[in-house]
Protein backbone atom coordinates (compact mmCIF):
# COMPACT_ATOMS: atom_id res chain seq x y z
CA UNK A 1 0.00 0.00 0.00
CA UNK A 2 1.28 3.52 -0.91
CA UNK A 3 1.69 6.11 2.04
CA UNK A 4 0.73 9.33 1.60
CA UNK A 5 3.77 11.98 2.47
CA UNK A 6 3.35 14.63 4.75
CA UNK A 7 2.71 17.91 2.97
CA UNK A 8 5.24 20.72 3.86
CA UNK A 9 3.12 22.58 5.37
CA UNK A 10 2.21 19.30 8.13
CA UNK A 11 6.23 18.65 8.98
CA UNK A 12 6.29 22.73 9.55
CA UNK A 13 3.51 22.50 11.66
CA UNK A 14 4.42 19.20 13.09
CA UNK A 15 7.70 21.23 13.72
CA UNK A 16 6.11 24.03 15.60
CA UNK A 17 4.34 21.93 18.15
CA UNK A 18 6.96 19.80 18.70
CA UNK A 19 7.78 18.89 22.83
CA UNK A 20 11.22 19.41 21.91
CA UNK A 21 13.23 22.12 20.48
CA UNK A 22 13.46 22.53 16.91
CA UNK A 23 15.49 24.52 14.39
CA UNK A 24 15.03 26.39 11.27
CA UNK A 25 18.05 28.15 9.49
CA UNK A 26 18.01 30.76 7.18
CA UNK A 27 18.13 30.53 3.18
CA UNK A 28 18.80 33.16 0.61
CA UNK A 29 18.44 31.44 -2.54
CA UNK A 30 18.49 27.61 -3.87
CA UNK A 31 21.73 26.71 -3.67
CA UNK A 32 21.64 27.64 0.40
CA UNK A 33 18.79 25.67 1.05
CA UNK A 34 19.77 22.74 -0.46
CA UNK A 35 23.03 23.32 1.38
CA UNK A 36 20.69 23.59 4.53
CA UNK A 37 18.82 20.29 3.51
CA UNK A 38 22.16 18.13 2.85
CA UNK A 39 23.32 19.30 6.52
CA UNK A 40 20.16 17.69 8.27
CA UNK A 41 17.85 20.42 9.02
CA UNK A 42 14.56 19.97 9.45
CA UNK A 43 13.22 23.00 7.81
CA UNK A 44 13.86 26.32 6.52
CA UNK A 45 13.42 30.13 7.43
CA UNK A 46 12.98 32.36 4.36
CA UNK A 47 14.61 35.42 5.71
CA UNK A 48 13.85 38.67 4.49
CA UNK A 49 16.99 40.25 5.07
CA UNK A 50 19.06 37.86 3.37
CA UNK A 51 17.34 37.42 0.22
CA UNK A 52 17.19 41.53 0.15
CA UNK A 53 21.14 41.17 0.82
CA UNK A 54 21.60 37.92 -2.14
CA UNK A 55 19.59 40.54 -4.45
CA UNK A 56 21.64 43.33 -3.81
CA UNK A 57 19.19 45.58 -1.95
CA UNK A 58 18.17 46.75 1.79
CA UNK A 59 15.84 45.18 4.37
CA UNK A 60 13.31 47.78 3.62
CA UNK A 61 10.96 46.20 1.25
CA UNK A 62 12.94 47.41 -1.46
CA UNK A 63 12.56 44.20 -2.87
CA UNK A 64 8.83 43.31 -4.43
CA UNK A 65 6.55 40.33 -2.81
CA UNK A 66 6.45 39.23 -6.49
CA UNK A 67 10.54 39.21 -6.55
CA UNK A 68 10.44 37.58 -3.28
CA UNK A 69 8.40 35.09 -4.37
CA UNK A 70 10.40 33.71 -7.55
CA UNK A 71 13.39 33.05 -4.93
CA UNK A 72 11.03 31.42 -3.05
CA UNK A 73 9.82 29.57 -5.89
CA UNK A 74 13.60 28.22 -6.50
CA UNK A 75 14.24 27.28 -2.83
CA UNK A 76 11.11 24.83 -3.08
CA UNK A 77 12.18 23.48 -6.15
CA UNK A 78 15.73 22.76 -4.67
CA UNK A 79 14.46 20.94 -1.51
CA UNK A 80 11.83 18.76 0.00
CA UNK A 81 11.64 20.14 3.18
CA UNK A 82 9.51 22.92 4.25
CA UNK A 83 10.01 26.49 4.52
CA UNK A 84 8.95 29.45 6.78
CA UNK A 85 8.73 32.84 4.67
CA UNK A 86 9.80 35.92 6.72
CA UNK A 87 6.51 37.81 4.96
CA UNK A 88 7.52 41.13 6.62
CA UNK A 89 4.73 43.34 7.15
CA UNK A 90 2.87 41.08 4.77
CA UNK A 91 3.43 43.55 2.04
CA UNK A 92 0.26 46.00 2.62
CA UNK A 93 -2.98 45.59 3.94
CA UNK A 94 -4.98 42.84 4.80
CA UNK A 95 -6.20 42.35 0.95
CA UNK A 96 -2.15 42.09 -0.03
CA UNK A 97 -1.81 39.58 2.94
CA UNK A 98 -4.82 37.63 1.46
CA UNK A 99 -3.21 37.07 -2.03
CA UNK A 100 0.47 36.20 -0.27
CA UNK A 101 -1.37 33.51 1.12
CA UNK A 102 -2.91 32.41 -1.63
CA UNK A 103 -0.04 32.80 -3.65
CA UNK A 104 2.66 30.77 -1.31
CA UNK A 105 -0.11 27.67 -0.95
CA UNK A 106 0.19 27.02 -5.13
CA UNK A 107 3.87 26.99 -4.38
CA UNK A 108 3.82 24.58 -1.91
CA UNK A 109 5.12 27.11 0.66
CA UNK A 110 4.39 25.60 4.27
CA UNK A 111 3.98 29.19 6.47
CA UNK A 112 4.57 32.77 6.62
CA UNK A 113 5.65 35.03 9.27
CA UNK A 114 4.31 38.55 9.50
CA UNK A 115 5.36 41.41 11.63
CA UNK A 116 3.10 43.95 13.32
CA UNK A 117 5.45 46.71 12.13
CA UNK A 118 3.88 49.71 9.96
CA UNK A 119 5.19 48.95 5.69
CA UNK A 120 7.32 49.57 4.65
CA UNK A 121 9.63 48.17 7.44
CA UNK A 122 12.82 49.07 8.67
CA UNK A 123 15.21 46.23 10.00
CA UNK A 124 14.54 45.25 13.17
CA UNK A 125 17.93 45.81 14.40
CA UNK A 126 18.30 49.28 12.71
CA UNK A 127 17.40 52.51 13.89
CA UNK A 128 14.74 51.97 17.34
CA UNK A 129 13.12 55.36 16.71
CA UNK A 130 12.17 53.89 13.07
CA UNK A 131 10.32 51.17 14.36
CA UNK A 132 6.79 52.07 14.28
CA UNK A 133 4.33 49.27 14.75
CA UNK A 134 0.93 48.49 13.12
CA UNK A 135 -2.54 49.11 15.43
CA UNK A 136 -2.87 45.94 17.14
CA UNK A 137 -6.50 45.64 15.82
CA UNK A 138 -5.71 45.70 12.56
CA UNK A 139 -2.79 43.48 12.29
CA UNK A 140 -5.26 40.96 14.05
CA UNK A 141 -6.64 41.82 10.92
CA UNK A 142 -4.44 40.43 8.88
CA UNK A 143 -3.65 37.83 10.95
CA UNK A 144 -7.00 36.84 10.49
CA UNK A 145 -7.31 37.21 6.69
CA UNK A 146 -4.04 35.21 6.73
CA UNK A 147 -6.14 32.00 7.71
CA UNK A 148 -9.04 33.03 6.43
CA UNK A 149 -6.91 32.43 3.10
CA UNK A 150 -5.23 28.87 3.40
CA UNK A 151 -6.45 25.98 1.52
CA UNK A 152 -4.09 23.85 2.91
CA UNK A 153 -5.50 23.60 6.90
CA UNK A 154 -1.90 22.96 7.81
CA UNK A 155 -0.63 25.98 6.48
CA UNK A 156 1.02 28.18 9.81
CA UNK A 157 0.59 31.81 10.10
CA UNK A 158 3.43 32.45 12.77
CA UNK A 159 2.57 36.52 13.72
CA UNK A 160 5.83 38.18 15.01
CA UNK A 161 5.30 40.56 17.85
CA UNK A 162 7.92 43.30 17.71
CA UNK A 163 7.09 45.39 20.88
CA UNK A 164 10.28 44.64 22.72
CA UNK A 165 12.21 45.60 19.76
CA UNK A 166 10.33 48.97 19.50
CA UNK A 167 10.91 49.12 23.28
CA UNK A 168 7.47 49.21 24.28
CA UNK A 169 7.94 46.62 27.07
CA UNK A 170 6.66 43.08 28.18
CA UNK A 171 2.99 44.09 29.00
CA UNK A 172 2.56 45.75 25.40
CA UNK A 173 3.80 42.43 23.93
CA UNK A 174 1.88 40.05 25.53
CA UNK A 175 -1.07 41.98 25.45
CA UNK A 176 -0.14 41.97 21.10
CA UNK A 177 0.59 37.69 20.86
CA UNK A 178 -2.83 37.47 22.88
CA UNK A 179 -4.86 39.43 20.14
CA UNK A 180 -2.75 37.79 17.73
CA UNK A 181 -3.54 33.99 19.15
CA UNK A 182 -6.87 34.55 19.20
CA UNK A 183 -7.28 35.79 15.61
CA UNK A 184 -5.82 32.40 14.47
CA UNK A 185 -2.05 32.72 14.71
CA UNK A 186 -0.58 29.28 14.85
CA UNK A 187 2.63 30.37 16.78
CA UNK A 188 4.10 34.08 18.21
CA UNK A 189 7.59 34.93 17.57
CA UNK A 190 9.03 37.38 19.97
CA UNK A 191 11.75 39.38 19.17
CA UNK A 192 14.49 41.08 20.90
CA UNK A 193 17.37 42.96 20.27
CA UNK A 194 19.27 42.22 23.45
CA UNK A 195 22.51 40.61 23.99
CA UNK A 196 20.92 38.49 26.96
CA UNK A 197 17.49 36.86 27.20
CA UNK A 198 16.34 38.18 29.49
CA UNK A 199 13.46 39.56 27.60
CA UNK A 200 12.24 36.64 25.40
CA UNK A 201 12.46 34.23 28.44
CA UNK A 202 10.44 36.31 30.65
CA UNK A 203 7.53 36.59 27.62
CA UNK A 204 7.79 32.91 27.90
CA UNK A 205 7.25 32.52 31.53
CA UNK A 206 4.23 35.08 31.42
CA UNK A 207 2.69 33.10 28.39
CA UNK A 208 2.73 30.01 29.68
CA UNK A 209 2.32 28.11 26.79
CA UNK A 210 -1.04 29.26 25.27
CA UNK A 211 0.32 28.38 21.59
CA UNK A 212 3.96 27.51 20.43
CA UNK A 213 7.17 30.42 20.58
CA UNK A 214 9.67 30.62 17.98
CA UNK A 215 12.91 33.01 18.96
CA UNK A 216 15.57 34.33 17.10
CA UNK A 217 18.74 34.53 18.74
CA UNK A 218 20.66 36.65 16.71
CA UNK A 219 22.11 39.08 19.37
CA UNK A 220 21.57 36.65 22.06
CA UNK A 221 24.28 33.74 20.39
CA UNK A 222 26.11 33.35 23.29
CA UNK A 223 22.89 31.97 25.04
CA UNK A 224 23.70 28.19 25.76
CA UNK A 225 21.10 26.50 23.17
CA UNK A 226 19.73 24.33 26.65
CA UNK A 227 18.58 27.72 28.07
CA UNK A 228 15.99 27.84 25.04
CA UNK A 229 15.08 23.87 25.83
CA UNK A 230 14.54 24.22 29.34
CA UNK A 231 12.12 27.00 28.54
CA UNK A 232 10.21 25.28 26.46
CA UNK A 233 10.40 27.23 23.60
CA UNK A 234 9.29 25.89 20.38
CA UNK A 235 11.55 26.90 17.64
CA UNK A 236 15.11 28.79 17.53
CA UNK A 237 15.76 30.34 13.91
CA UNK A 238 19.10 31.08 13.06
CA UNK A 239 18.33 33.66 10.81
CA UNK A 240 21.01 35.36 8.44
CA UNK A 241 24.15 33.08 8.94
CA UNK A 242 24.83 31.75 5.96
CA UNK A 243 24.08 34.70 4.10
CA UNK A 244 26.70 36.65 6.55
CA UNK A 245 29.47 33.84 6.04
CA UNK A 246 28.98 33.90 2.45
CA UNK A 247 30.12 37.45 2.07
CA UNK A 248 32.68 37.05 4.15
CA UNK A 249 34.25 34.44 2.40
CA UNK A 250 33.08 36.34 -1.08
CA UNK A 251 35.23 39.33 0.39
CA UNK A 252 38.40 37.60 0.97
CA UNK A 253 38.46 35.80 -2.35
CA UNK A 254 37.48 38.98 -4.27
CA UNK A 255 40.19 40.64 -2.76
CA UNK A 256 42.84 38.40 -2.95
CA UNK A 257 41.94 37.41 -6.56
CA UNK A 258 42.41 41.74 -7.38
CA UNK A 259 45.55 41.90 -5.49
CA UNK A 260 47.19 38.89 -6.92
CA UNK A 261 45.67 38.63 -10.24
CA UNK A 262 45.74 35.29 -10.41
CA UNK A 263 43.32 32.25 -9.49
CA UNK A 264 46.50 29.90 -8.25
CA UNK A 265 46.29 30.62 -4.80
CA UNK A 266 42.69 30.70 -4.18
CA UNK A 267 41.76 27.50 -6.16
CA UNK A 268 42.78 24.95 -3.97
CA UNK A 269 40.91 26.47 -0.91
CA UNK A 270 37.41 26.86 -2.30
CA UNK A 271 35.50 24.30 -3.31
CA UNK A 272 35.54 22.92 -6.73
CA UNK A 273 33.17 23.29 -9.69
CA UNK A 274 32.20 19.78 -9.42
CA UNK A 275 31.30 20.62 -6.06
CA UNK A 276 28.55 23.27 -7.43
CA UNK A 277 27.41 20.88 -10.20
CA UNK A 278 26.50 18.43 -7.67
CA UNK A 279 24.44 20.71 -5.53
CA UNK A 280 22.91 21.83 -8.80
CA UNK A 281 21.91 18.37 -9.61
CA UNK A 282 24.05 17.90 -12.68
CA UNK A 283 24.13 13.80 -11.79
CA UNK A 284 20.30 13.34 -12.37
CA UNK A 285 20.93 15.66 -15.75
CA UNK A 286 23.35 13.40 -16.84
CA UNK A 287 21.12 10.13 -16.57
CA UNK A 288 18.67 11.94 -18.31
CA UNK A 289 20.92 12.85 -21.18
CA UNK A 290 21.93 9.29 -21.66
CA UNK A 291 18.02 8.62 -21.94
CA UNK A 292 16.72 11.34 -24.42
CA UNK A 293 20.35 12.31 -26.15
CA UNK A 294 21.97 9.86 -28.70
CA UNK A 295 25.34 9.49 -28.16
CA UNK A 296 25.53 10.88 -24.84
CA UNK A 297 27.09 9.99 -21.78
CA UNK A 298 30.31 9.23 -23.42
CA UNK A 299 33.06 9.34 -20.47
CA UNK A 300 36.88 9.79 -20.18
CA UNK A 301 39.01 7.30 -18.61
CA UNK A 302 42.44 7.12 -16.87
CA UNK A 303 45.63 4.78 -17.08
CA UNK A 304 47.58 5.58 -13.96
CA UNK A 305 51.58 3.27 -14.82
CA UNK A 306 52.52 2.37 -11.75
CA UNK A 307 54.58 -0.57 -11.96
CA UNK A 308 57.75 0.69 -10.81
CA UNK A 309 59.74 0.08 -7.55
CA UNK A 310 61.44 3.44 -7.83
CA UNK A 311 64.63 2.07 -7.28
CA UNK A 312 66.64 5.57 -6.62
CA UNK A 313 64.65 6.06 -3.77
CA UNK A 314 66.62 3.48 -1.91
CA UNK A 315 65.27 1.86 1.31
CA UNK A 316 62.26 3.99 1.06
CA UNK A 317 61.20 1.27 -1.73
CA UNK A 318 62.39 -1.66 -0.49
CA UNK A 319 59.07 -3.09 0.48
CA UNK A 320 57.01 -0.46 -1.02
CA UNK A 321 55.81 0.89 -4.47
CA UNK A 322 56.78 4.35 -5.23
CA UNK A 323 53.18 5.29 -6.25
CA UNK A 324 52.64 4.26 -2.59
CA UNK A 325 54.86 6.76 -0.71
CA UNK A 326 52.99 9.24 1.58
CA UNK A 327 52.67 12.60 0.47
CA UNK A 328 51.27 14.57 3.39
CA UNK A 329 49.57 11.55 5.01
CA UNK A 330 48.32 10.15 1.96
CA UNK A 331 50.38 7.95 -1.03
CA UNK A 332 51.45 9.09 -4.23
CA UNK A 333 49.13 7.60 -5.87
CA UNK A 334 45.52 7.88 -4.23
CA UNK A 335 46.56 12.14 -3.99
CA UNK A 336 46.25 11.68 -8.29
CA UNK A 337 43.39 9.80 -8.12
CA UNK A 338 41.77 12.27 -6.08
CA UNK A 339 42.83 15.09 -8.73
CA UNK A 340 41.91 13.04 -11.23
CA UNK A 341 38.18 12.19 -9.33
CA UNK A 342 37.49 16.17 -8.88
CA UNK A 343 38.12 16.86 -12.58
CA UNK A 344 35.46 13.80 -13.49
CA UNK A 345 36.95 11.06 -14.30
CA UNK A 346 36.24 8.33 -12.36
CA UNK A 347 36.80 5.10 -14.37
CA UNK A 348 40.73 4.50 -13.41
CA UNK A 349 42.89 1.77 -14.14
CA UNK A 350 46.34 1.19 -12.13
CA UNK A 351 49.27 -0.26 -14.03
CA UNK A 352 51.23 -2.24 -11.01
CA UNK A 353 54.25 -4.03 -10.65
CA UNK A 354 56.27 -4.20 -8.01
CA UNK A 355 54.51 -5.29 -4.96
CA UNK A 356 51.10 -4.97 -6.83
CA UNK A 357 49.15 -6.65 -3.85
CA UNK A 358 49.60 -3.79 -1.79
CA UNK A 359 47.89 -1.43 -4.67
CA UNK A 360 44.51 -2.44 -3.97
CA UNK A 361 42.38 0.42 -3.29
CA UNK A 362 38.11 0.36 -3.82
CA UNK A 363 36.92 2.08 -6.84
CA UNK A 364 40.19 1.58 -9.43
CA UNK A 365 40.90 -0.67 -11.57
CA UNK A 366 44.02 -3.13 -12.40
CA UNK A 367 46.33 -4.55 -14.46
CA UNK A 368 49.59 -6.09 -13.98
CA UNK A 369 53.16 -6.05 -15.83
CA UNK A 370 54.53 -8.82 -13.58
CA UNK A 371 57.71 -7.86 -15.71
CA UNK A 372 58.35 -5.03 -14.00
CA UNK A 373 61.90 -5.47 -13.57
CA UNK A 374 62.89 -5.59 -16.71
CA UNK A 375 60.62 -3.55 -18.84
CA UNK A 376 60.48 0.47 -19.45
CA UNK A 377 56.70 2.26 -19.61
CA UNK A 378 56.29 1.26 -23.14
CA UNK A 379 55.34 -2.27 -21.79
CA UNK A 380 53.24 -0.49 -18.93
CA UNK A 381 51.38 1.49 -21.52
CA UNK A 382 50.35 -1.91 -23.54
CA UNK A 383 49.07 -3.56 -20.38
CA UNK A 384 46.87 -0.32 -19.46
CA UNK A 385 45.73 0.13 -22.91
CA UNK A 386 44.30 -3.56 -23.62
CA UNK A 387 40.48 -3.67 -24.13
CA UNK A 388 41.11 0.20 -23.76
CA UNK A 389 38.02 2.50 -25.62
CA UNK A 390 36.86 5.86 -25.96
CA UNK A 391 38.57 8.67 -24.72
CA UNK A 392 41.30 8.26 -22.25
CA UNK A 393 44.04 10.51 -20.01
CA UNK A 394 47.55 8.42 -19.66
CA UNK A 395 49.71 9.75 -16.51
CA UNK A 396 52.81 8.74 -15.01
CA UNK A 397 52.23 7.22 -11.27
CA UNK A 398 54.58 9.41 -9.74
CA UNK A 399 53.61 13.04 -10.71
CA UNK A 400 51.75 15.78 -8.55
CA UNK A 401 49.76 18.63 -10.31
CA UNK A 402 47.46 21.24 -10.24
CA UNK A 403 43.84 19.85 -11.18
CA UNK A 404 43.76 22.69 -14.09
CA UNK A 405 46.33 21.13 -16.04
CA UNK A 406 44.16 17.92 -16.55
CA UNK A 407 41.08 20.30 -17.16
CA UNK A 408 43.55 22.00 -20.19
CA UNK A 409 43.71 18.46 -21.76
CA UNK A 410 39.93 16.93 -21.20
CA UNK A 411 38.58 20.78 -22.87
CA UNK A 412 40.63 20.33 -26.01
CA UNK A 413 39.45 18.52 -29.11
CA UNK A 414 42.51 17.11 -30.18
CA UNK A 415 43.49 13.38 -30.70
CA UNK A 416 46.65 13.10 -29.19
CA UNK A 417 47.81 15.96 -26.67
CA UNK A 418 50.25 16.27 -24.14
CA UNK A 419 51.14 18.39 -21.22
CA UNK A 420 54.28 19.95 -21.52
CA UNK A 421 56.48 22.71 -19.32
CA UNK A 422 57.87 24.94 -20.92
CA UNK A 423 59.68 26.35 -18.29
CA UNK A 424 62.05 23.63 -17.82
CA UNK A 425 65.22 24.83 -17.69
CA UNK A 426 66.22 24.15 -14.17
CA UNK A 427 65.23 20.59 -14.74
CA UNK A 428 67.33 19.82 -17.41
CA UNK A 429 70.56 17.47 -16.47
CA UNK A 430 72.60 15.50 -18.90
CA UNK A 431 72.34 13.07 -15.88
CA UNK A 432 69.31 12.85 -15.55
CA UNK A 433 66.44 11.23 -17.63
CA UNK A 434 63.30 13.50 -18.45
CA UNK A 435 61.09 13.58 -20.96
CA UNK A 436 62.01 16.53 -22.85
CA UNK A 437 60.68 17.99 -26.53
CA UNK A 438 61.47 19.99 -29.40
CA UNK A 439 58.45 21.53 -30.91
CA UNK A 440 57.22 23.28 -33.62
CA UNK A 441 57.04 26.56 -31.54
CA UNK A 442 58.39 28.33 -28.37
CA UNK A 443 56.26 28.90 -25.43
CA UNK A 444 55.13 32.33 -25.56
CA UNK A 445 52.26 33.99 -22.95
CA UNK A 446 49.86 34.31 -25.99
CA UNK A 447 50.01 31.13 -27.29
CA UNK A 448 46.85 29.54 -25.52
CA UNK A 449 45.80 27.06 -28.97
CA UNK A 450 46.84 23.81 -29.69
CA UNK A 451 48.76 24.44 -32.79
CA UNK A 452 51.95 23.80 -31.30
CA UNK A 453 53.12 20.42 -32.60
CA UNK A 454 55.90 17.82 -31.40
CA UNK A 455 58.96 17.08 -33.30
CA UNK A 456 61.02 14.88 -31.64
CA UNK A 457 61.08 13.59 -27.51
CA UNK A 458 64.05 12.20 -25.61
CA UNK A 459 66.66 12.38 -22.68
CA UNK A 460 68.80 15.67 -22.71
CA UNK A 461 71.46 14.05 -24.19
CA UNK A 462 68.98 13.40 -27.25
CA UNK A 463 68.66 16.66 -28.20
CA UNK A 464 70.69 20.33 -27.80
CA UNK A 465 69.59 22.49 -25.11
CA UNK A 466 69.33 25.32 -27.93
CA UNK A 467 66.36 23.20 -29.90
CA UNK A 468 64.62 22.32 -26.67
CA UNK A 469 60.95 24.01 -25.39
CA UNK A 470 60.07 22.04 -23.01
CA UNK A 471 59.68 18.76 -20.57
CA UNK A 472 56.73 16.54 -20.83
CA UNK A 473 55.11 16.13 -17.19
CA UNK A 474 53.46 12.58 -18.03
CA UNK A 475 49.92 13.73 -19.52
CA UNK A 476 48.79 12.42 -22.58
CA UNK A 477 45.10 13.21 -23.40
CA UNK A 478 43.73 10.71 -26.30
CA UNK A 479 40.46 11.60 -28.21
CA UNK A 480 38.85 7.76 -29.32
CA UNK A 481 40.50 8.24 -32.65
CA UNK A 482 43.81 9.11 -30.97
CA UNK A 483 43.71 5.94 -28.83
CA UNK A 484 43.37 3.77 -31.73
CA UNK A 485 45.85 5.48 -33.70
CA UNK A 486 48.41 4.93 -30.12
CA UNK A 487 47.24 1.30 -29.60
CA UNK A 488 47.83 0.80 -33.41
CA UNK A 489 51.58 1.90 -33.33
CA UNK A 490 52.33 0.63 -29.46
CA UNK A 491 51.24 -2.97 -31.38
CA UNK A 492 53.77 -2.07 -34.26
CA UNK A 493 56.79 -1.65 -31.23
CA UNK A 494 55.82 -4.87 -29.59
CA UNK A 495 57.33 -6.46 -32.39
CA UNK A 496 60.64 -5.03 -31.88
CA UNK A 497 62.82 -7.44 -30.12
CA UNK A 498 63.99 -4.46 -27.89
CA UNK A 499 60.29 -3.61 -27.14
CA UNK A 500 61.03 -3.94 -23.30
CA UNK A 501 63.48 -1.04 -23.68
CA UNK A 502 61.67 1.16 -24.94
CA UNK A 503 60.12 4.40 -23.44
CA UNK A 504 57.19 6.34 -23.65
CA UNK A 505 59.95 8.97 -26.23
CA UNK A 506 60.05 6.25 -28.59
CA UNK A 507 55.99 6.33 -29.01
CA UNK A 508 55.68 9.43 -29.41
CA UNK A 509 58.85 10.10 -32.93
CA UNK A 510 57.36 6.97 -34.26
CA UNK A 511 53.82 8.96 -33.78
CA UNK A 512 55.02 11.65 -35.48
CA UNK A 513 57.49 9.95 -38.21
CA UNK A 514 54.14 7.91 -39.05
CA UNK A 515 52.31 11.15 -39.69
CA UNK A 516 49.67 11.41 -36.35
CA UNK A 517 49.98 15.00 -34.93
CA UNK A 518 51.21 14.69 -31.31
CA UNK A 519 49.77 18.76 -29.81
CA UNK A 520 51.39 20.12 -27.27
CA UNK A 521 49.67 22.44 -24.34
CA UNK A 522 52.09 24.67 -22.73
CA UNK A 523 52.03 24.91 -18.98
CA UNK A 524 54.66 26.82 -16.54
CA UNK A 525 55.09 24.98 -13.65
CA UNK A 526 52.64 23.61 -11.15
CA UNK A 527 53.60 19.93 -11.48
CA UNK A 528 55.99 17.98 -9.83
CA UNK A 529 57.58 13.84 -10.58
CA UNK A 530 59.16 12.28 -7.66
CA UNK A 531 61.99 11.29 -8.53
CA UNK A 532 64.69 10.99 -5.99
CA UNK A 533 64.37 12.36 -1.86
CA UNK A 534 64.60 15.79 -2.81
CA UNK A 535 61.32 15.23 -5.05
CA UNK A 536 59.56 13.73 -2.10
CA UNK A 537 60.30 16.00 0.32
CA UNK A 538 58.98 19.03 -1.81
CA UNK A 539 56.01 17.06 -2.82
CA UNK A 540 55.34 17.04 1.59
CA UNK A 541 54.61 21.25 0.35
CA UNK A 542 53.34 21.10 -3.13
Amino acid sequence: MLVKKASKASRLRALLNSPELEFLCEVHNGLSAKIVEEAGFKGMWGSGLSISAALGVRDNNEASWTEVLDVVDFIGEATSIPLLLDGDTGYGNFNNVRRLVKKLGQMGVAGVAIEDKVFPKTNSFLREERQPLADMDEFAGKIKAAKDSQEDPDFCVVARVEALIAGWGLGEALRRAEAYHKAGADAILIHSKKSVPDEVLAFQKEWAGRSPVVIVPTKYYSTPTDVFREAKFSVAIWANHLVRSAAAAMQQTARQIHAEQTLLNVEDRIVPVSEIFRLQGDAELEDAEKRYLPGAGQKVSAVILAASRGKELGALTEALPKALLPVGGKPLLYRQVDTLNEVGIKDVTVVRGFRKELISAPNLRYADNDAYATTQELASLRTGLTGASGATLVAYGDILYKKYIPELLLQASDDILIAVDSDWESRRKEDRYGDFVACDRAYKKELFDHAVQLKKMGPPAALPRAGTHGEWMGLLKLSAKGLKAVQGVVAELSKRPDFNKLRMAELFNELVRQGHPVKVQYIRGHWLDVDDISDLSAAGSF
